[in-house]
């Protein structure tokens, strides 16, 4: 069995990362000297490894700030069309890595760490992840600014610094546990904080129409202050800034109205304020209405407006002294992407800054808020839609209610024009919804302030089309389009998985680095003796690796040569992660029941966060973790069968799960899942996927050929023809006895003997009330496994797929993605400019 390589070992291998040069290492240890020697207090003396990481987190970032300021520079003085990419969540990971790889520079940091006996891998471990997300469409946001930066685009990340991102998982006694995620504790070398630049945001007060126009009155103002990240694209000589903005009270706040003797609690409550910026909100495809919420969405669009407008205004370089007052090219110069409807509010305060503020005219105001702005759709699933109450609204944002309900009456007049009569129509197309509490439906709002909406995979951007905004697309076809999502190849191969990319490199060329769809060279190879023999090899070290890690991090011993079955992305009832242990309970139930039988041996790991109000998605983490402590203490079974609950799954754990795996699960209802962009990871990292006609799962199929996936299951259309004719999970219980016995245990306590009742919800839910049909793909789901086994027998056959499927990833580049976005909805070209080598870099 191949045992991990040490880098030692992976430092004599010619990288893909190039030779150092010796200029290059005698310049990061002098750099690197010198910070040690400045972030060292007086008294003391010893250097913590938390101090090396940081001296070397200070010596790449001198390498970034020159490029930077430089490409700040340009694009103040080209005045290029800019791009606004708004979300309330950014799921970066970690930056130390990746900065290295993007500016070329890692061979010389891990030469010169290693020169002054340090580990550079050991040191990257300190670094926090940045987990500003709860899954994909943060991760997503954070691909897309790689992607920008490396084509050269002059765009901005725009959202919220969150002290405590997306919570810490301690799984105790089989239940999640969530901590702080205190990511700052430690301070953030790798932003740059710009107080000059902090800005007001105003919240509730009152509105008042006079002969001058409207004025929003006696409102209570809390302060934004910007705190930029660099963002380097690979190779390119573009640095683009992800700006995240900070809740500051006002010095005054609250001291004009306190009484005697209230002058500390006033101070006291300057927190109150400060709370906007204070935690992510963790959750995933799932609407929750509180007032704090609704602040931070405000706020992050409210100061990223007045931002935008700024820099529109002045175009030369460090010229803060507005040269543009005329807004008739604003959408010349300005695109706004709205990631999901978190930031729709961009689009009711861009109307009240050009009307209210700037003074143009109403209806040419909205023909340039609907030429700015355009909005991406990322789920279909009805308690993930954002529907606002009004009377929260009204007292939060009482000038943004108003210009919501007159945008509403001129858009549902225009839809009455031209369907006379139909009040259904109306009903249905409102972005007020009627009844007991009425509601601001913020995708609706959305769809009427955008000249483009769109999906996120092709089949889901047809559902979009075909149910959730039928009416609008019959009135504006045009306006909707498909945008596949992708994921950035350098910190998904090249950083992630240096042996696999080094394998490629050595057959193709290092261009796909930068042009994904290079790798259908490999597509002839995929039968080469020498490339299935080094493909499989590299897999088998990252195992090798990842198990040691598991035996380390988790106390946990696996068999690095079983099958790595990998589940991980949060946990919710649509992504089945309740399918998946019915099929390790039968495979369980197959190996009592006869223990001679020769079984592929597998190691199951499953990983995910669920929202910590979620009951249901915290019984399926129990319900893991309590099938494995029987199935992995069972003698009978031995090491032909393990599983393991992957605590904490984050950005850090991905990068080091996903290079192990042999096998992907992607396993949600059809229909469910928007697209997904695991999936593409697996597939890049040469693991073969096991899933459903679901989100990118159809076009990974279309691209490498269904035959070389795993696909089960229901699709879509057979989905909504069991919905007419009524799901009834019995029937598939009285029909399957492997079901049954399955069921069966979990419901009577087979696996969690201490407390029999434990999982009579869970059951109860799978046989009477589950709207994702896990018992209708069970079948197929157990049938499909068996094939994914008789493959793993023949190694030679499993990783000739492999090399296929890892041929035909090229499309699921996030390049590729925004490179659409750019041409199709932001009126943009994507220009790459190459970069100076390294020892140019502070010029």
């Amino acid at each position: 069995m191949a045992k991990p390589l040490t880098d030692g070992e992976r430092r004599k291998q010619i990288s893909v990362r190039g030779l150092a040069g010796l200029g290059d290492v005698a310049e990061v240890r002098k750099s690197f000297n010198r910070h040690l020697h400045f972030t060292l207090v007086k008294d003391r003396n010893v250097a913590t490894r938390r101090d090396y990481y940081l001296a070397l987190a200070h010596t790449v970032r001198d390498h970034l700030v020159g490029r930077w300021i430089r490409t700040q520079q340009r694009y103040y003085e080209r005045d290029p069309k800019r791009v606004y990419y708004l979300s309330l969540e950014f799921y970066m990971g970690r930056t130390l890595h990746n900065t290295m790889v993007n500016l070329g520079l890692r061979s010389a940091c891990d030469e010169a760490m290693y020169q002054l006996g340090l580990d550079l891998e050991e040191l990257e471990e300190i670094e926090e992840d940045a987990g500003l997300g709860n899954g994909g469409l943060g991760r997503l946001a954070a691909c897309f600014l790689d992607s920008m930066a490396t084509l050269g685009l002059a765009a901005y990340g725009y959202g919220i610094r969150y002290e405590f991102g997306i919570f810490n998982q301690k799984v105790v006694n089989g239940w999640q546990v969530e901590e702080a995620d205190d990511w700052l504790r430690y301070g953030n070398p790798w932003e740059k904080a710009r107080p000059e630049y902090t800005l007001p945001v105003h919240f509730y007060g009152r509105v008042e129409h006079g002969p001058e126009g409207v004025r929003w009155l006696d409102t209570q103002v809390v302060l934004a202050m910007p705190y930029d990240t660099p963002v380097p694209g690979y190779k390119s000589d573009t640095v683009n800034t992800m700006r995240l903005w900070s809740a500051k009270a006002p010095n005054d706040f609250k001291l004009h109205d306190f009484n005697v003797g209230g002058y500390i609690e006033a101070v006291l409550d300057r927190n109150l304020a400060e709370n906007i910026s204070r935690v992510l909100y963790p959750n995933d495809n799932f609407f929750e209405g509180k007032e704090l919420r609704l602040k931070q969405e405000y706020f992050a669009v409210a100061a990223t407006l007045q931002d935008i407008v700024r820099r529109f205004k002045s175009s030369k370089f460090g010229c803060r002294d507005p040269v543009r007052t005329c807004f008739d090219t604003f959408p010349d110069k300005v695109a706004i992407q709205l990631n999901d409807t978190h930031p729709a509010l961009a689009i009711p305060e861009l109307m009240r800054i050009l009307v209210d503020v700037e003074k143009v005219d109403w209806d040419k105001a909205w023909e340039i808020t609907r030429k700015t702005c355009a909005y991406t759709n990322h789920t279909v699933l009805p308690e993930a839609l954002e529907r606002w109450p009004v009377p929260m609204f009204e007292k939060l944002l009482p000038r943004h209610l108003e210009i919501i309900y007159a945008l509403n009456q001129q858009h549902l007049d225009h839809v009455a024009a031209l369907f006379p009569g139909d009040v259904d129509r109306l009903r249905r197309m409102s972005v007020i919804e009627e009844g007991d509490c009425k509601r601001i439906n913020m995708a609706h709002l959305c769809v009427i302030g955008s000249h483009a909406v769109n999906g996120v995979a092709r089949i889901h951007s047809e559902i979009v089309k075909q149910s959730v905004f039928k009416d609008f697309c019959e009135l504006e076809p045009e306006k909707f389009q498909n945008k596949t999502n992708g994921i950035t190849p350098r910190r998904w191969l090249l950083l992630c998985n240096p042996g696999l990319a080094d394998t490629i490199v050595q057959r193709i060329g290092e261009g796909f680095l930068t042009d994904l769809s290079q790798l259908r060279k490999l597509l002839p190879l995929a039968g080469d003796e020498a490339l299935i023999r080094d493909v499989a090899q590299v897999k088998q070290e990252n195992k090798a690796k990842f198990a040691a890690f598991l035996e380390q991090e988790y106390k946990v011993k696996v068999n690095p040569s079983s099958m790595f079955d990998v589940h991980v992305k949060r946990i919710h009832e649509y992504k089945r992660q309740l399918l998946n242990c019915l099929h390790v309970v039968t495979l369980y139930n197959r190996i009592k029941k006869d223990p001679a039988q020769a079984v592929v041996p597998r190691t199951v790991m499953i990983g995910g966060k669920a929202a910590p109000g979620y009951h249901m998605a915290k019984m399926i983490i129990k319900l893991v973790t309590s099938i494995g402590d029987i199935v992995n203490q069972d003698p009978v079974v031995g090491d032909r069968l393990k599983v393991v609950f992957l605590e904490n799954y984050r950005v850090s754990l991905a990068e080091k799960v996903i290079p192990a795996a042999d096998l992907s699960q992607q396993i949600s209802t059809a229909g469910t899942e928007a697209s997904g962009t695991g999936n593409m990871k697996f597939m890049l990292n040469g693991a073969l996927t096991i899933g459903t006609m679901d989100g990118a799962n159809v076009e990974m199929a279309e691209e490498a050929g269904a035959e070389n996936l795993f696909i089960f299951g229901l699709r879509v259309e057979d989905v909504e023809a069991l919905d007419r004719k009524g799901y009834n999970a019995r029937e598939y219980y009285d029909r399957l006895p492997e079901l049954r016995q399955a069921v069966d245990q979990i419901g009577s306590g087979f696996f969690s003997p201490r407390e029999p009742d434990c999982f009579k919800d869970v059951v109860n839910m799978l046989l009477n009330h589950d709207r994702f049909k896990v018992f209708a793909d069970y079948e197929a789901y157990v049938a499909c496994q068996a094939r994914v086994d008789r493959l793993y027998r023949n190694p030679r056959e499993w990783t000739e797929k492999v090399i296929r499927n890892i041929a035909c990833a090229g499309k699921f580049s996030s390049d590729r993605t925004i490179t659409e976005y750019a041409r199709d909805i932001w009126g943009v070209e994507p220009s790459a400019l190459q970069t100076p080598p390294p020892s140019l870099s502070r010029d």
